[in-house]
């Protein structure tokens, strides 16, 4: 294959003076950190047959294993990275109140689109959880006036950057996804990847993790954002310094994702276990509060949330060689209800159903009323798991 081409951001001169984003440092604490399989995307493009069915292969393991992976070399500098991060420590930075209070998020509606302020994930301000984070959806890249103003001098860097991750860097991962599956190189991107715009029905995040309050950190127990499942078809999120990302390993414990400077780090979303038939693993994370070194340390986020089309009702593909062969696999989640209810004759959420479902009844870390054992909590093999259900599919994750 020919070289994939790197990302060649617009220009900056002539902008408004962005300081320069400092990486903060990494935390010294050694244990409790998974071990994560590293992609070197890069290898697609080898001429070479066995290079890249050792990559397929590699892929694979990884997916089937932790549902988590290590993308490197996909085309974004260090440097260029490094901008982005800067942009959007410009944004919490210079956003104006007026623009926070015109842009505030509305989670009723089942989109997070717009500012979300540092006081829970409701337009009602809750208890402080020190999180901001700002959402571009569709309308967000057709109406320049629906972003902080601060921002406008740099729109086009932030777009042609999530117009890079979606058409180059999500299309060839989305290829190392079929070949697993044994399908066409364009099957996932074709039928089930969202198009139009820059994240197709999906979104992108700058986000602002502020060092947790005692009160909240009380209320919490150290938990800022659930344990959970993306609802989408792939996440990518930047690995950064600071360790509050963790996910779920096989023998039931919590483990932070290590820094890998410069990498992607990708999870798999509801849609592709269930168009896999289960042989991909939706990832289980949260994010924690990070080790004790780091706890007095802002950590910026930024992550490109992919989206399958709103209106398919998703089930497995079953045109699979490797579902043919060797059928679908039960193992967890969402992929085993989704069957159940097509069992009973009953009609599946489609996309769109699904991921605002799932939005608009979204709880806070801090809600003691909810988040205890005989609310939205049960005791599982002596274990305290997450249950909700959604549209008649039970969803139970690990706190």
């Amino acid at each position: 294959m020919a070289p994939t081409a790197p990302f060649s951001p617009p220009p900056t001169t002539g902008k408004p003076f962005v300081p320069e984003w400092i990486p903060p440092p990494v935390t010294k604490e050694k244990h409790n950190f998974a071990q994560l399989k590293s992609i070197d995307l890069s290898l697609l493009d080898s001429d070479d047959p066995a290079v890249v069915e050792n990559l397929v292969q590699k892929v694979k393991v990884a997916i089937r294993d932790d549902g988590f992976l290590f993308l490197e070399n996909y085309g974004i500098s260090l440097e260029q990275l490094h901008r982005q991060f800067a942009l959007a420590q410009y944004l919490y930075n210079n956003i104006s109140e007026e623009d926070k209070e015109r842009l505030l998020f509305d989670p009723d509606t089942g989109v997070w689109s717009g500012y979300k302020h540092p006081y829970g994930f409701k337009r009602h301000r809750g208890t402080p959880d020190g999180i901001e984070q700002f959402n571009w959806y569709k309308p967000e890249w057709e109406d320049i006036n629906r972003v902080p103003r601060c921002l406008h001098p740099f729109m086009d860097e932030i777009e042609a950057f999530c117009n890079y991750l979606t058409q180059s860097v999500n299309r060839r991962l989305l290829t190392l996804f079929s070949r697993v599956l044994e399908l066409p190189d364009n099957y996932l991107w074709d039928n089930v990847q969202s198009h139009g715009g820059p994240t197709g029905e999906g979104y992108f995040r700058h986000a602002l993790f502020r060092p947790i309050q005692k009160q909240t950190e009380e209320a919490s127990k150290g938990l800022r954002m659930h344990g959970h499942t993306d609802f989408g078809l792939t996440t990518l999120l930047f690995s950064v310094p600071i360790s509050c990302l963790q996910i779920w390993g096989r023998d039931e414990q919590w483990y932070y994702v290590p820094y890998k400077p410069g990498a992607l780090v990708i999870n798999i979303g509801d849609t592709l276990e269930i168009v896999s038939g289960g042989h991909f693993k939706a990832t289980r994370h949260r994010v924690f509060k990070p080790p004790v070194d780091q706890l007095n340390e802002e950590r910026l986020s930024l992550v490109l949330f992919n989206s399958s089309v709103g209106d398919l009702r998703m089930a497995p593909a079953y045109e699979s060689p490797l579902i043919q062969r060797e059928g679908c696999i039960e193992e967890q989640g969402v992929y085993k209800e989704f069957k159940n209810l097509t069992a009973q004759g009953k009609l599946v959420p489609t996309n769109r159903q699904w991921r605002e479902i799932q939005i608009a009844t979204c709880t806070d870390p801090t809600d003691t009323v909810r988040n205890r054992v005989g609310a939205d909590q049960v005791l599982i093999d002596g274990k305290i798991m997450h249950q909700r259900e959604y549209m008649g599919v039970k969803v139970v994750l690990p706190v």
